[in-house]
């Protein structure tokens, strides 16, 4: 059915639109993205998260006496457990909304995306709700990595790097 259009009064087929044009009146009609200050945000609050993971670990070391390699586990899941409870407050989402990409740092951001899912879908039980759905997410993420370590693995092997440790 025709429709008239604010601006020229010209009426438009809208049945007739084909792909091609679409992509233009919707391109024409996008806001424009500030990429600079979405850089900078989140270069700045990833790099803030990194040193917060950093001076955990560095307390760990201080207090417990640890080395650094005994101190990462822990480092990791404390990490884990401030993200899971800003995420149930709702203080990570909002931060999430100005930094973008930099809440994203792959600890942090792999613990909101599940415990988001948990949330949202909790009123559906704990199986068929949590359960499936949070693990949605986490199971693509788990078969690339083990899928990525494995061509690593051989790529080792094949140079020579790898095997006959035991």
């Amino acid at each position: 059915m025709p429709a008239k259009t604010k601006r020229s009064g010209v009426k438009l087929q809208l049945d007739s639109l084909n792909n091609q044009v679409y992509k233009q009146i919707a391109k024409k009609h996008e806001p424009s993205r500030p990429v600079l200050k979405n850089c900078f945000r989140a270069f700045l609050s990833g790099g803030l998260i990194c040193v917060i993971g950093q001076a955990i670990q560095e307390m760990f070391m201080a207090y417990f006496h640890m080395n650094a390699k005994e101190a990462a586990s822990p480092t990791v899941a404390v990490m884990i457990l401030l993200s899971v409870i800003l995420t149930c407050f709702g203080v990570y989402d909002k931060l999430a909304q100005w930094c973008g990409a930099g809440t994203a740092v792959p600890v942090t951001g792999f613990a909101n995306s599940m415990c988001s899912a948990a949330i949202e879908h909790r009123a559906e039980g704990i199986v068929l709700g949590v359960g499936a759905n949070m693990f949605k997410l986490a199971g693509s993420v788990i078969v690339f990595g083990v899928v990525a370590a494995f061509i690593i693995g051989i790529v080792y092997i094949f140079l020579g790097h790898g095997g006959g440790h035991l």
